[in-house]
């Protein structure tokens, strides 16, 4: 079934977080609904529509920072009562705006996930849960990494609390009280959780799941264990999930999925008979969207997707049909609504004209005068650096609440310095960065927007050691490891901090217990590596020669700045040389393949000149012909490529001849030509002689 929607906006508030937009229950059956939003501002609003006009309901005095918002209510009642939090505190308010619960939950850091659910309040800091009834402490957990959402399974149906945890180290921490009842492991790391159906589904069990890098999912959490449902790949490399919502927007009786992400994206899948998603329709908004819900707002009896963006437009994508646009000729006919909408948003046009001017003159006037003081202008920044799987490389993403101007990227000393130049009203950026493992240091970003007088906000990123690793859940135990093996007088807390340092994904928090284990894969070979320890010892695991080489040079660095005596020993794994070769072996043959084809084309459509068509090629060359323009755009990519492959075949000879205790740094010429003449089996003749 096509489903047909049209954008319209309906007010702007201050900068939104995440889930921090809800609708209030409908009074009657199609009646429209009010919508409660929250922002940086502090500031509740509620309001609805009336002849296309957004109306307040209430509207709450600023203060901190609100960081989610939740509607709750007695079991059996409509779920109207409208939560927020603001650092460690929670605030309710009826659905006409007056105050009646403030209640601090005396946690030392911010509230960044939160859920209401009758008598109960669950809120999350950091690694910290919390689980209140009526106010009252009833239970604590302390989290492994950072907890990203919180949802409990609906107690009027499975019968008893279960809360589930969405955590950054790609886990789902369902619990039983203060304890864990078992991990789910899934594919990235979760940002958002929403009960199926919004009531669970079938026996109440059913959660969906979207993670940072845009994968999205359903789980049955039984009592004995998950059941994965289905798990929807990021095929397109869209932008990460920020907010979910089910809702029958097509109107064929099932609920649909409406996904909002990072990058804009509007998503609506339905189900198909064998409750597989779908995709029915795809709007893309100019930024991220942090809430989404399912309704119907403008218009009774037109359903529709709301959703906040980071700026803080509320905006509807309805079913209700726009008023057509007139040719060329054709006279353009309004309803007296229409007509009444577009002179009040003249009025309030001159209205703000006005206003622009006499603040112009305003601040010329106090800027000449020998007591002025230039005010520095505040303004917000969204900001994400993530590690891509797909493509071994990091995404930068920057968000503004006022146009960019430019942007200047900086790195150790000057070895990266660029700047961008922005078109006007672009408010968010996306940028590659490639790093190399072994060189460590800061990305600095340096964001200057389109304000008067002009300032300047400075985001910095630490790129780590082994920055093209990433956290997996398991590793493969057969593989031909080498060994890294320190041992001195360094507590649980050091060894962990210096493992913060060289590597992601690793929670900065010193975990609980004696000791910990780690699995990482490099994402750009497929290697991995296991990091295990404790006080006094640490044990390393690697299939690649060159990650326990940069491991032992950087740890060695840090043992010593903090004056501490290492003894190291290792075990290097002759096959293991061999064997990260084979890894190399697809991807370099593939680059090598593609230079090849991409220089025989110009020759190719010669003879096609020269022929009058190509149908005298064999197929293999017909095919080249046929991708040419797909081949040059992927060859544009490729001596980067090509070069990240050679030097990390260079830093593997090195490095093996290294634990030998033998400098090979002259016989590296001799390797490139190896190389420029590529045969696997010549390769590793030459790696075994060398």
């Amino acid at each position: 079934m096509e489903l047909n929607l049209n954008h319209v906006d309906y007010l702007q508030v201050g900068v939104t977080s995440q889930k921090t937009m809800k609708l209030l229950p409908s009074v009657g059956r199609k009646a429209t609904q009010k919508v409660a939003v929250a922002d940086h501002n502090g500031v509740v609003t509620c309001f609805g529509m009336k002849k296309g006009e957004a109306v307040p309901v209430f509207k709450s005095l600023p203060g901190p920072k609100i960081s989610r918002l939740e509607l709750g209510g007695a079991f059996g009642t409509p779920q109207e009562k409208i939560f927020v939090c603001s650092g460690s505190e929670v605030r309710g308010y009826t659905k006409k705006g007056k105050q009646f619960l403030t209640f601090e939950a005396n946690l030392t850091e911010s509230i960044n996930a939160m859920h209401v659910s009758g008598a109960d309040l669950f809120v999350c800091a950091s690694y910290i849960y919390n689980h209140y009834c009526d106010c009252k402490d009833q239970d604590y957990y302390l989290s492994g990494d950072k907890i990203n959402d919180v949802l409990r399974l609906p107690v009027e149906t499975v019968g008893c609390t279960v809360p589930i945890l969405a955590c950054q180290d790609r886990v789902l921490r369902v619990l039983q009280g203060s304890d864990l009842l078992y991990d789910v492991e899934v594919p990235g790391p979760p940002t958002v959780l929403e009960l199926h159906n919004r009531d669970g589904g079938k026996g109440g069990e059913e959660v969906l799941y979207g993670t940072a890098d845009g994968k999205l999912g359903l789980v049955q959490i039984t009592k004995s264990g998950p059941v994965t449902s289905w798990e929807l790949d990021n095929e397109k490399k869209k932008g990460g999930v920020l907010c979910i919502d089910t809702f029958d927007i097509v109107g064929d009786g099932v609920k649909d999925i409406l996904v909002g992400r990072d990058d804009g994206t509007v998503e609506v899948y339905g189900l198909d008979g064998s409750n597989e998603p779908t995709l029915r329709f795809e709007h893309v908004l100019s930024e991220s969207v942090t809430s989404i819900q399912g309704g119907c707002i403008g218009k009774e009896m037109h359903d529709e997707v709301l959703t906040t963006t980071y700026t803080g437009w509320v905006s509807g994508l309805t079913t209700e049909p726009q008023q057509m646009v007139a040719g060329p000729g054709e006279e353009i006919k309004m309803s007296r609504e229409t007509q009444g909408k577009v002179a009040a948003l003249r009025a309030e046009l001159e209205q703000l004209q006005v206003k622009v001017l006499q603040g112009r003159e305003k601040y010329q006037q106090s800027s000449q005068s020998s007591t002025a003081v230039s005010a520095v202008p505040v303004f917000s920044i969204n900001d994400k650096f993530t590690l891509c799987q797909d493509d071994a490389s990091y995404s930068l993403t920057l968000e503004v609440q006022t146009a960019i101007d430019n942007l200047l990227l900086q790195s150790n000393g000057n070895f990266l310095l660029a700047t961008y130049r922005c078109q006007a009203n672009t408010t968010r950026l996306e940028l590659k960065v490639r790093s190399i493992e072994g060189q460590y240091g800061t990305l600095q970003a340096y964001v200057t927007p389109r304000l008067q007088p002009k300032t300047c906000q400075v985001r910095q990123y630490q790129i780590k050691p082994l920055s093209l690793h990433q956290r997996i859940h398991t590793i493969d135990q057969e593989r031909p490891m080498n060994t890294l093996k320190l041992t001195g007088q360094f507590s649980f807390a050091e060894i962990h901090s210096w493992v913060v340092f060289c590597l992601p994904e690793v929670p900065e928090k010193t975990p609980a217990g004696e000791s910990i284990t780690f699995y990482f894969q490099n994402t750009f070979l497929g290697t991995q590596l296991e990091a295990t320890y404790c006080k006094g010892e640490a044990n390393f695991y690697s299939d690649n020669i060159s990650t326990i080489s940069i491991l032992k040079d950087v740890l060695s660095k840090e043992a010593t700045k903090r004056k501490i005596n290492l003894n190291i020993s290792y075990d290097v794994n002759e096959d293991s040389v061999s064997h990260t070769l084979r890894m190399i072996h697809p991807k370099l043959e593939y680059q090598l393949i593609l230079a090849k084809k991409v220089q025989l084309i110009d020759a190719l459509k010669e003879l096609q000149v020269h022929e009058g068509n190509a149908d005298f090629l064999i197929p293999e060359y017909r095919s080249i012909m046929d991708e040419s323009a797909q081949l040059f755009e992927e060859y544009k990519k490729q001596p980067a490529h090509l070069e990240r492959l050679y030097g990390m075949i260079t830093d593997l000879f090195i490095d093996k001849f290294k634990f030998k205790g033998q400098n090979v740094k002259t016989k590296v010429s001799q390797l490139l030509a190896i190389l420029n003449n590529y045969e696997l089996d010549s390769l590793m003749e030459f790696f075994s002689e060398a």
